[in-house]
């Protein structure tokens, strides 16, 4: 549909600019083109520049303080509240704005489950932006009337700027989502992510209303029929890893587990490409060569349109928007049974822990509220030390609600199902960063491959003394000694420095959460003190 065609219910301001409706993709790109964009690359992609917003803005995203609300979000520097007065006049103010602009609609759906979907209409000013919407959610065919009035609607206007001293805000740019209006405004960025992560942050408040575990992971399924779920925060490797060639991809970053099994959120994935190797991630890399798939920040030659995915001079933070459908193994309807397997995926770039280790339930729930991960220190000369990240939940800026929350629904799965529990490093070994190397992919993988199986059911396994956990003392087509990271040092001494110095920061970082749980979850993090 477009311009005035059979328009499906009205939009939540009058508009006096042309309002495209549900355009398809060869529609949307011709579009983006003729209004200059982005550009098209060679294979098809359109590629767009989001500078000098390269990623999300967690500093400008607030959450409405509204009566039924209030009392039921995790507060703080993830979901800074704003005062229903605040909002009203920021909205009005996106409205009017809004009102004079030329306008594209897409009226999507989340959540494969239709039980638990979610109706959504993405309002934008950009072309692509629609068409990044599009790819990333699921289409309303079949699922629900366009005519009916969404559940949520998303204005995203990047040319619309917020007044801090009359909208509450930090600064011109605004992310905010109201849950009693069923409202998300964003303004004053280009970037794309933030509207994908606002209806994930939407989908963690109403799922778990309905006893539904809302996730930030990826999912896939064997030959077998048996799924497995991959958590882990930005450069773990979950999107690599859980597109493998072997399995089927149920999706690669948002799910739900209800009492019916898993299931997707999305329709599509949004995979960082910066150095993608076409031997490594063969599929990814694929997409980039795809009609109509969105490229954000990829640099591209102005005059042959080719790709340089090594090229990071804009971000090290390049994206590729693709729907699933463009992939070769998929779950067609994004669903999945109850997984037999969690993997919580973590890049230690202390070179601490162990590549895989298989995790109790007291260990599992302690780990999952940790949401720990290692990044490498910035470009300063001289500086080498990696700096741990702690993410509740590995995926703490989306969880409107307190964390704890999400841990007891994800508990009470693991109980009822009994799914085994691995925490995975694709990090360091044999030193730390800058000293040490990374896990090499093709060990990750086979260690994995293993795990879901159930070869590693049956081997032995030794008990990792700070950390506590069971380790195997092999896995087939992996070198022994790799498993055992202690062994890996040249200097054991330092290792047991560099352990303690871990252990301390978990257990600093777990403070927070320990008048939340049991004390058997407490007691299941590392030894801090010796």
């Amino acid at each position: 549909m477009k311009l005035a065609d059979a328009r499906p219910t009205p939009l939540p301001f009058p508009s006096h600019g042309a309002v495209y409706w549900n355009l398809t993709v060869p529609e949307l790109v011709e579009h983006a083109l003729r209004r200059r964009e982005g550009m098209l690359a060679e294979g098809g992609a359109f590629v767009a520049v989001t500078a000098p917003h390269t990623g999300r803005s967690p500093q400008d995203k607030f959450v409405v303080r509204e009566p039924g609300v209030a009392d039921h979000i995790w507060w703080g520097p993830v979901n800074q509240p704003m005062e229903p007065e605040a909002f009203a006049s920021l909205r009005d103010h996106a409205f009017r704005w809004a009102a004079t602009r030329d306008l594209y609609v897409q009226d999507v759906a989340v959540g494969a489950h239709p039980r638990y979907r979610v109706s959504v209409r993405v309002i934008t000013e950009l072309a692509w932006h629609s068409l990044f919407s599009r790819h990333l959610f699921r289409r309303p065919e079949g699922v629900q009337s366009v005519t009916q009035p969404p559940a949520f609607t998303v204005v995203c206007l990047p040319s619309c700027k917020a007044d801090p001293s009359r909208h509450g805000t930090r600064s011109e740019t605004f992310i905010v989502l109201s849950f009693t209006q069923g409202l998300v405004l964003i303004g004053g960025t280009l970037y794309a992510g933030e509207i994908k992560k606002s209806v994930f942050t939407l989908m963690n408040y109403l799922l778990p209303q309905r006893g539904v575990a809302s996730m930030h992971c990826a999912a896939n399924v064997g030959p077998d029929g048996r799924s497995a779920l991959f958590f882990g925060l930005s450069g773990t490797g979950k999107t690599s890893l859980s597109t493998d060639p072997e399995r089927y991809l149920v999706g690669d970053d948002e799910h739900g587990w209800a009492d019916e099994g898993i299931f997707n959120l999305e329709g599509g994935c949004y995979a960082k490409v910066v150095r993608l190797s076409p031997e490594a991630e063969p599929e990814i890399y694929a997409t980039t060569r795809r009609f109509a798939t969105v490229l954000e920040n990829v640099v591209v030659d102005p005059l042959t349109r080719e790709l340089d995915l090594h090229d990071d001079r804009v971000t090290e933070n390049t994206r590729a928007a693709y729907p699933l459908s463009y992939l070769s193994q998929v779950v067609p309807d994004g669903r999945a049974p109850h997984p037999t397997d969690v993997v919580f995926l973590t890049a230690d770039a202390f070179g601490v822990l162990p590549p895989i280790a298989r995790l109790d339930y007291d260990q599992a729930l302690y780990h999952f509220l940790s949401g720990y991960t290692a990044k490498v220190a910035g470009t300063e000369k001289g500086v080498r030390d990696p700096q741990a990240t702690f993410s509740a939940c590995f995926g703490a800026p989306f969880l409107p609600l307190p964390p704890a929350r999400y841990a007891e629904l994800l508990g009470d799965r693991l109980q009822r199902h009994r799914s085994r529990v691995w925490l995975v490093n694709t990090g360091w070994t044999a030193g730390p960063f800058g000293v040490g190397h990374r896990i090499p992919i093709q060990y990750t993988r086979v260690m994995v491959r293993a795990a879901l199986s159930g070869a590693l059911d049956e081997v032995p396994y030794w008990e990792e003394p700070r950390f506590r956990f069971k380790v195997p003392e092999r896995v087939p087509g992996v070198p022994a000694e790799i498993l055992v990271p202690r062994n890996t040092w040249p200097d054991p001494q330092a290792y047991d420095e560099q352990a303690r110095r871990l252990a301390r920061m978990f257990a600093q970082n777990f403070e927070r959460f320990a008048g939340q749980v049991p004390v058997d979850v407490r007691r299941a993090g590392p030894v801090a003190d010796s």
